[in-house]
């Protein structure tokens, strides 16, 4: 047995595991809880937790923590031990059931939007049996759902596990209707392609904007970025194979199927890619993948850096959502075939997904929406703050017959002959991909581009689960009162191209031809998360979510709150640093060198010497020039933060004076130092700059 197959999932209470160590009718009853959603009984559960605790002691666990994901966006734990004292002075290790389906941790330190108020302390954590045990850091962690004492959702992995019970129930109804009698369940997958930079630990304890913020808040742009195209896929430093290397084996460890790794199209900037996962699954591996990658960076002396836009003018991160559907019994109810146009099935759920996309964009934009990704979206290698769909020629193609009629043919693949006898002829696909999609057909799924790289993708995978149960919903009512299967079908199919079929384009998403065009097709393009946020209260979004139980209308309210309150944090702790950093670092850096650069005049003028020191002076004044325009927009930022500290309104007003008073500030003080810094001697400078970091990994 090789060494991946030794250690992958060595630390997973696994099915496997599981069989091992629990009685047959124990297994049993766990297993038909986890696939059929039935309750599970208390003395089943006290079974299950003392195999877990067993095998987590016998491979060094002390502990027992209860793994949630909070709308902070990062996961939460709080960890006891298996101890309990015994009557002779000693202890003994236990872990009931009780102990493994409900936690008790204090709820009103966490964001609620309202929901919990900060004296009433009482949420409860619920063990999400579908998303398997596992260890990390000498403790057992059980992946939980996190609600409030009354019961509403205050965590990322409620709504997705609601969402995933909404799109089951309505495809099911779908595939009985077209007659499947075999099909038990739907779940959707995901894979989701990780973006991050590393860059040297020194480097980073230099920068207090990336201590702070996570991004530089300051920098010129460096003489070489990637504009030479020469990091994409290059060769990986051995630095950062080393490190790659080790986050492979940690992540095996944990069941974490990580397959891809690659230099991505910016200096320093990586991507990891996994094999797809059912999607609550998948989404706990991705916050477990970001943890373990900031880990294992500083035991290499990195630091993996995951916002969406840590340097400006380069390529930013983001987190490619491929999303699929597929069936307990090995159907992928997006896979064409070879010819799409005779696949009713396909083209059913296929077009359930565009009337979805078409009919509720704004909700997927205010899922990718953080206030990092507002410097990533419409930047380089990311996708427009406009949703559009690409499907590419062929299915464009079948999708405009059906406008017509029924569709009678499909654009064929073909090989590619490469012109040289000794390489073989390739099967050559029978579209293109597009990198400028922000949610592109990608043979069998579809991946959404849009996705933060520091986010959770729960948020943007409870959005596409609802909003396609609704498309399918309402198909399913047609289909089920059909009396003619197929001419049903045809008119489903045709009214949605009819209608939705604005939402498809295959072009250059990056043009400028582009934004006029979605305009004149009436499609929304959101520049910002607090106009996105907007989404979460919009009375048609809540609705949806709430027909298919996802969120209440009141959870959908407090998600607006929590997204606009983290926005504004977010903003007033980058301006803070932006200041502290300009008075304490930029600002005595530049006086002192102006102050060596006099000195060198007065030096010079000293000697008598009639000589020409226009180059000095010249320098000099041009520094103290914009010395004196940095000091005039401090001043101007100190008071736009005031005005925001003592803004009393509405919390939107307030997120907008934030977006296009308090950033719009801050640009324009970073336009003065970052020109600064390419004046002053590179001695005196007191930051690492853009090239000390991205090429001296």
């Amino acid at each position: 047995m090789n060494k991946i197959n030794e250690i992958f999932a060595s630390n997973v209470f696994s099915d496997a595991v599981m069989k091992e160590r629990l009685p047959k009718a124990t297994y049993k009853a766990l297993k038909k809880t986890i696939e059929k959603g039935t309750t599970l009984e208390p003395d089943v559960a006290d079974v299950v937790a003392a195999a877990m605790k067993d095998w987590a002691v016998e491979k060094g666990a002390t502990h027992f923590t209860h793994w949630f994901q909070p709308m902070t966006g990062i996961t939460a734990e709080k960890h006891d031990s298996f101890i309990n004292p015994t009557s002779d002075g000693k202890v003994i290790l236990e872990f009931s059931g009780k102990e493994l389906i409900k936690g008790e941790p204090d709820a009103s330190s966490f964001p609620s939007g309202g929901l919990r108020a900060t004296f009433e302390a009482r949420g409860y954590t619920a063990w999400d049996c579908t998303s398997p045990a596992f260890l990390k850091d000498g403790s057992l962690c059980i992946p939980t759902a996190f609600c409030s004492y009354n019961g509403e959702a205050l965590d990322k992995k409620t709504p997705l596990l609601r969402s995933m019970e909404a799109l089951n129930k309505q495809a099911l109804r779908v595939l009985k209707a077209l007659g499947n009698t075999t099909t038990k369940r739907v779940i959707t997958t995901v894979g989701p392609e990780q973006e991050y930079f590393l860059i040297d630990k020194s480097m980073y304890d230099a920068r207090k904007d990336l201590i702070l913020t996570g991004r530089t808040l300051f920098g010129a742009k460096p003489s070489k970025g990637q504009e030479l195209e020469d990091h994409y896929f290059g060769t990986i430093k051995q630095r950062i194979s080393d490190f790659m290397k080790e986050v492979d084996e940690e992540l095996w460890k944990l069941g974490i199927l990580a397959k891809t790794k690659h230099n991505e199209v910016a200096p320093a900037q990586h991507e990891l890619a996994p094999i797809f996962s059912t999607t609550n699954i998948s989404t706990d591996h991705n916050q477990l993948t970001m943890e373990i990658m900031k880990k294992v960076a500083a035991k290499h002396d990195l630091y993996c850096l995951l916002h969406e836009k840590p340097f400006a003018g380069v390529n930013g991160s983001g987190k490619h959502n491929n999303w699929s559907m597929g069936t307990d019994d090995g159907m992928n109810l997006l896979e064409p075939g070879k010819s799409p146009h005779e696949n009713q099935q396909f083209l059913l759920f296929l077009c359930a997904v565009i009337k979805a996309v078409d009919e509720y964009p704004s909700l997927l934009r205010v899922s990718a929406a953080n206030a990092g990704n507002d410097h990533r979206l419409g930047a380089n290698e990311a996708p427009p703050a406009i949703i559009s769909i690409f499907l590419g020629d062929q299915l464009e193609d079948v999708l405009e017959q059906i406008e017509k009629g029924p569709a009678t043919s499909s654009k064929s693949a073909s090989e590619l002959t490469i012109g040289v006898n000794t390489l073989p002829p390739l099967p050559k696909d029978a579209t293109d991909r597009n990198r400028t999609s922000p949610f592109a057909f990608t043979g069998n799924k579809f991946e959404f581009r849009m996705v933060p790289s520091s986010a959770s993708i729960a948020g943007c995978n409870f959005v596409l689960n609802t909003i396609v149960a609704e498309t399918l919903s309402e198909i399913a009512d047609k289909l089920e009162k059909a009396t003619d299967l197929d001419a049903e079908i045809q008119a489903i199919l045709t009214d949605i191209v009819k209608n939705h079929k604005r939402i498809i384009f295959n072009g250059n998403g990056y043009s400028d031809e582009w934004v006029a065009e979605a305009e004149r097709r009436g499609l929304p393009n959101i520049h910002s998360t607090v106009e996105a946020a907007k989404a979460m209260i919009d009375e048609k979004n809540q609705a949806v979510l709430e027909k298919h139980g996802v969120l209440t209308r009141v959870e959908s309210t407090s998600r607006y709150e929590i997204t606009l309150e983290n926005y504004n944090k977010i903003i007033n702790i980058e301006a803070l640093t932006t200041l502290e950093m300009a008075k304490r670092q930029i600002i005595p850096a530049v006086i002192q060198y102006t102050t060596s650069l006099a000195e060198s005049i007065n030096t010079i003028k000293a000697t008598g010497i009639n000589v020409d020191i226009s180059v000095q002076t010249e320098s000099l004044t041009e520094i103290s020039t914009l010395l004196a325009s940095l000091n005039k927009n401090v001043s101007l930022l100190e008071k736009a933060v005031e005005k925001a500290d003592n803004f009393e309104g509405d919390i939107f007003d307030l997120g907008m004076m934030y977006r296009y008073e308090v950033f719009e500030q801050m640009n324009t003080l970073r336009a003065d130092a970052d020109k600064l810094e390419t004046l002053v001697d590179e001695e005196f400078w007191p930051l690492p700059t853009y090239s000390d970091m991205l090429f001296n990994v």
